[in-house]
């Protein structure tokens, strides 16, 4: 009896020794197979140097479908883990619209939500046989020093299934909580610089102004004039947004050396102008901008054609009278390409990204290039035809019905990433007295290019009733907002700091869906396994820890 007891004592002293351990001591284990619960480097760094408190109000909780209320647990343990990095300096709370019972402060609080971008989803279902619909808000606002930004928690490809989007959506989690904390809480030692390249485009700035204030939220945006003397300096990334007038050589000379230097650059360049206007339409023609011999040595070559896809997005066309009024409809526009083929490379730039629009796109080749990687990112449908420039583009395309026999053209290339050593385009031209020669680089540190052939993809509508800039991406024909805001975006971030939060959207979780049939037929099985598994195996431990005890004292 008294060794039994010296055990029992031992145990006792050894539970209490771990529970004060634990109270000085945090650590957690994820033995997920994604690793579902382990932040990223960058997020863990950037919690855990928070300048000053930051507080999170989280809409999406209360009586939600199983789906949302899996969504809602990601983001609760998301910020479980962002709390744990952080202690008190960020919290956070979950707030039920819909159990606010005084009708007033209901709506304000709804109207408060939708001012800051936080828009609702109606949950339609049928419960005992009865239509039911519901609102519910899934997003967040969160706060620091007296400033405010929403967060979209139900993000995805909105062509998946309801099940892939919300589990884009869960992956996305991490990414679009710690993006929006980075912007908040970013001082001005830490901003990182872009640069605008605006000398060779004559789009109005009214035209990028969505894209502007987007970079301006997160970096410090530079105008680059490049009639001045000397390298381009003192940028982390260089923005080449619809250029339409030919770049000098010697304009040429600087970009080359800047990413052989280590610069990172994103194009968004046509391959053809759409601006001659005829009785019959429009005509395309070829743009020459003096950068084929550079992207060529990079890799890519843009083509001087015109992409047809029948997976496109539609305009309003006159189709005749009713009445004395125009017939107006809105028919398939093939000119305007809906891209929703991402390369299946899982890049972070386009993982469970929704559709992007494209206008008048040409399409990418790629070349052999010694050192360079080449990812794929955009790509168009296979249903596609190639119109060599210059063509003829008919005011009366969209009424004709298109043959699928003559769409064979196949997956067309549109937005390239191109990763490695760059070698210049100079290399063995410089001579020892040419004035170029101090500081020459023919082969430098490895960079990222990005360079995609539409030049429309990152300029916006503009109201010119109201004068004011539709969002990036927005259709004003069928008020669909689509992601090109999302792509330019995550392209800067991952071009400047592929490491940094931006990381986190590489995230992948697998869905495990249960066999329904199965779940069907064994129904009664499993509940009753459930119900009484947990009685039985108490119940074999009891007797078995009596028998054990019985054996070793009944002397």
């Amino acid at each position: 009896m008294k060794a039994a007891s010296l055990r029992t004592l031992a145990f006792v002293i050894a539970l209490i020794a771990v529970n004060v351990l634990s109270a000085f001591v945090f650590f957690r284990i994820d033995l997920t197979q994604e690793k579902r619960y382990t932040l990223s480097d960058a997020t863990r760094t950037m919690l855990e140097t928070l300048p000053g408190d930051v507080h999170i109000d989280v809409y999406l909780t209360g009586d939600l479908p199983p789906a949302f209320k899996r969504l809602e647990n990601a983001v609760r343990e998301t910020l479980d883990e962002f709390h744990a990095q952080t202690g008190t300096t960020l919290t956070y709370r979950f707030i039920d619209p819909d159990a606010i019972t005084n009708a007033d402060e209901k709506g304000k609080l709804i109207d408060r939500l939708q001012q800051r971008g936080l828009l609702p989803t109606n949950l339609v279902a049928n419960e005992g046989g009865k239509r039911t619909e519901k609102l519910i808000f899934p997003g967040a606002i969160v706060s620091y020093a007296g400033k405010e930004i929403p967060v979209l928690l139900l993000k995805g490809n909105k062509t998946a299934s309801k099940e892939e989007q919300l589990n884009q959506s869960y992956e996305g989690v991490e990414f679009q909580l710690a993006s929006a904390i980075q912007k908040l809480t970013q001082t001005a030692e830490n901003r990182r610089r872009v640069g605008l390249l605006y000398g060779n485009t004559q789009v109005p700035p009214s035209r990028f102004a969505d894209l502007l204030a987007s970079v301006q939220e997160k970096y410090d945006l530079f105008f680059v004039d490049m009639s001045k003397p000397g390298p381009i300096t003192g940028i982390d990334a260089l923005l080449v947004p619809k250029p339409d007038k030919p770049f000098s050589d010697d304009d040429i000379f600087k970009i080359d050396q800047y990413v052989i230097k280590g610069g990172r650059a994103l194009f968004f360049v046509d391959g053809q102008r759409v601006d001659s206007v005829s009785n019959e339409g429009t005509y395309a023609q070829p743009l020459n901008l003096n950068l084929d011999n550079l992207f060529f040595r990079w890799g890519v070559r843009i083509n001087r054609d015109v992409v047809k896809d029948m997976y496109c997005a539609p305009i309003p066309l006159n189709v005749g009278n009713m009445g004395d009024k125009p017939n107006i409809q809105l028919l398939p526009w093939r000119f305007y390409p809906l891209l929703n083929n991402f390369g299946n490379s899982g890049n972070p730039i386009v993982r469970n990204l929704d559709v992007v629009l494209a206008r008048f796109t040409s399409s990418l080749d790629t070349v052999q290039s010694r050192g360079i990687q080449k990812i794929p990112l955009l790509l168009t449908s296979p249903y596609t035809q190639d119109l060599k420039a210059p063509v003829l583009i008919s005011y009366t395309e969209a009424r004709k019905q298109p043959d699928p026999k003559t769409y064979t053209g196949g997956s067309k290339l549109i937005a390239c990433l191109l990763e490695g050593k760059f070698t210049s385009l100079y290399a063995n031209q410089i001579l020892p007295g040419d004035p170029r020669a101090a500081g020459f680089v023919a082969e430098g540190v490895p960079s990222r290019v990005l360079i995609c052939s539409d030049g429309d993809l990152v300029i916006n509508d503009v109201n010119y009733r109201q004068n004011q800039p539709y969002p990036l991406g927005f259709d004003r024909f069928t008020r669909t907002t689509y992601a090109n805001k999302d792509f330019a975006m995550n392209a800067i971030d991952y071009l400047v700091d592929p490491d940094g939060v931006i990381a986190s959207r590489a995230r992948t979780v697998t869905l495990r869906p249960l066999d329904k049939i199965r779940l069907d037929t064994d129904r009664t099985g499993w509940q009753a396994l459930n119900l009484l598994g947990p009685l039985l195996l108490i119940g074999l431990v009891g007797v078995g820890w009596q028998a054990l005890r019985r054996s070793r004292y009944a002397r």
